[in-house]
């Protein structure tokens, strides 16, 4: 029997259990999910006041909304009458009104009216307020925190705004045109360590690695709980688009943020940012979105052809690679192996997955 370490700690892999067990999903939803920044949704979603639309934190329903002094809101989508979920999809309301019992909300939270309260003594409409859920838009995108201590973006993933404009010079022009959502059978750790190295690519990503960027230069570094990934582009000439190299200093550039724990932004060559988005079903499932982006949301076949491209190549590599890893951590010959720690770091180092271990297990075994 091998007498390598099976635990979640040093510098070898994660135990199974760490995959498989519904015990430490229910922790990691409980520490990790509701205790960190999680996207919501895009700005342009919500154009003028009473604009919303609902999402969900894994089982918590929520709902932005923009109020009347234009600000963006997020609310907890559950009446404080009853618990009936007040509002569905996307619209526009002058007030929040409960389907249930018409319990009427103004778009800053507070109860406007509730029929016949005041046959009610002391009935008090002022001291009612939906539960309201920390927000912040980082560069158009709106995310929330449900734990109303935390520390704000900024703090968790320091200059990763800044570097995002400069790679992204009209990022607050742009606007979804794309959205794709890919089931993957796996739990949410395994595909985001997957997309967080680049130790696998060059035997398994063709495209990517020779199409995109130059494997040798490819490395990711840690900045608070983002994790930067950077490389020199290759074959810039051969790009199945065209790309202004002179229109910005980053127009020949990729580069890519994984905000810690299941959003990234991506930019290609020419400034064109995609998203991933890791949304965890249950331990061993994982739908993660992908969102494509133009300057005023003006269609492109460009786009929509790098979407499919995306999907046809990287996208279904990874899906095989994924499932067939959850499958393994299955397997009574397995036994968690060392992380590859290259002192050099690059594109062969697993620091990044290093990185992610470190911050989950400081996540779940706080108190």
């Amino acid at each position: 029997m091998s007498s390598r370490p099976a635990t979640g700690t040093g510098k070898s892999a994660l135990a199974p259990r760490y995959y498989l067990d519904p015990a430490v999903f229910e922790t990691e939803r409980e520490r990790v999910f509701f205790r960190t920044w999680q996207y919501a949704g895009h700005a342009s979603q919500l154009q003028k006041a009473g604009d919303y639309f609902t999402f969900s934190v894994l089982d918590q329903s929520l709902f932005c909304v923009r109020d009347k002094d234009t600000a963006v809101r997020t609310f907890y989508n559950v009446c404080q009458h009853r618990a009936h979920e007040l509002l569905q999809g996307a619209g526009n309301r002058r007030s929040l009104v409960c389907p249930y019992h018409a319990w009427t909300y103004g778009l800053d939270g507070r109860l406007k009216r509730a029929p016949n309260s005041n046959s009610v003594p002391g009935f008090d409409a002022g001291a009612i307020c939906l539960s309201e859920v920390r927000t912040e838009t980082f560069c158009g995108f709106i995310f929330v925190n449900l734990d109303p201590d935390a520390e704000p973006m900024q703090d968790w993933f320091p200059q990763a705004e800044d570097e995002l404009r400069a790679f992204v010079p009209d990022i607050d022009r742009l606007r979804p045109v794309a959205w794709f959502e890919v089931a993957e059978a796996c739990n949410w750790k395994v595909s985001v360590e997957n997309y967080s190295e680049c130790y696998h690519c060059r035997l398994n990503h063709p495209t990517f690695a020779n199409g995109v960027v130059k494997p040798e230069t490819y490395n990711v570094m840690a900045q608070g709980h983002c994790l930067r990934h950077t490389t020199e582009c290759a074959n810039l000439d051969r790009m199945t688009y065209p790309i202004d190299l002179t229109a910005n200093e980053h127009a020949g550039d990729y580069s890519s943020w994984f905000l810690w724990p299941g959003v990234s932004f991506q930019v290609y060559p020419g400034n064109v940012l995609n998203t991933y988005v890791w949304q965890p079903v249950d331990v061993r499932n994982v739908m993660v979105g992908r969102g494509w982006y133009t300057v005023d949301g003006v269609q492109s076949d460009v786009i929509d052809k790098l979407a499919q491209q995306d999907l046809d190549s990287t996208v279904a590599e990874d899906v095989r690679l994924v499932e067939s890893v959850q499958r393994g951590l299955g397997s009574m010959g397995y036994t968690p192996g060392p992380l590859v720690l290259d002192p050099n770091y690059g594109v062969n180092s697993e620091h990044s997955v290093q990185s992610l271990n470190d911050w989950l297990l400081a996540a779940i075994e706080s108190c």
